[in-house]
């Protein structure tokens, strides 16, 4: 080979590495630019299944309570997914799966207690959500609880400055509902609220369903026809 032709190939070597190099310069300023709604996308889901596990708590604390016609509260997670007695064999009322917090790095629901120092913040942003009403129980053996803490809401709170050093209990105590130990702020709003521990799953003021809007706002609240939807 001549040295003209050496010196061509070793050209033409370079102009390709160097097209290699712009498409992958390329590409990688592609990734930037997608990798913030990749990840909020991601970050939705999460949301989205952190809700209707939840969701699923606050419906087997419902069958709970009214099982035992209000006589005591779950105590653990362990007495949801045990089941209740039904005959010789047991009526689960939980899936394990929605025992799980994917929002918590260890897995664990923050157990809620009947407190109105809990409870009645929450209480307060439902009331707003729904335009002032706060949805009530279809069963009035949680009156004794939602009353409680319905009579707090006359009391003028500030909401806005809600403690965030909150104790984290997982078990051994009686709940009436669970919220997240993730602090982190939401991108889907529930109830309005857009902080995961701020979101309370609880069978108190949940009116007759649950709404949720398309595309990413989760709206809570009594719906006309009765029904639950998702």
């Amino acid at each position: 080979m001549t040295m003209m032709g050496r010196q061509n190939n070793r050209s033409e070597s370079g102009m390709t590495l160097f097209a290699v190099m712009a498409i992958m310069a390329i590409f990688a300023v592609g990734l930037l630019a997608v990798a913030p709604s990749v990840q909020q996308e991601i970050q939705r889901e999460k949301e989205i299944e952190a809700i209707a596990r939840g969701e699923e708590v606050a419906e087997a604390i419902r069958q709970y309570v009214i099982f035992y016609r209000g006589t005591k509260l779950p105590n653990s997670m362990d007495d949801l997914l045990d089941g209740l007695p039904q005959g010789t064999k047991k009526r689960m009322i939980l899936r394990a799966s929605a025992a799980i917090d994917p929002l918590s790095e260890d897995g664990k629901w923050r157990l809620i207690k009947a407190d109105v120092s809990t409870l009645g913040p929450f209480a307060r942003r439902v009331q707003n959500f729904n335009g002032g009403a706060l949805p009530g129980n279809t069963n009035p053996i949680f009156d004794r609880w939602s009353g409680m803490v319905t009579n707090s809401l006359n009391v003028e709170m500030d909401d806005d400055n809600e403690a965030d050093d909150f104790e984290v209990v997982t078990e051994n105590q009686p709940f009436i509902g669970v919220a997240s130990q993730d602090k982190g702020a939401s991108v889907i709003a529930y109830y309005g609220i857009e902080n995961h521990s701020k979101w309370i799953f609880t069978p108190l003021f949940r009116g007759t369903g649950v709404v949720r809007t398309p595309p990413q706002i989760l709206r809570a609240g009594p719906d006309d026809s009765g029904r639950q939807l998702y």
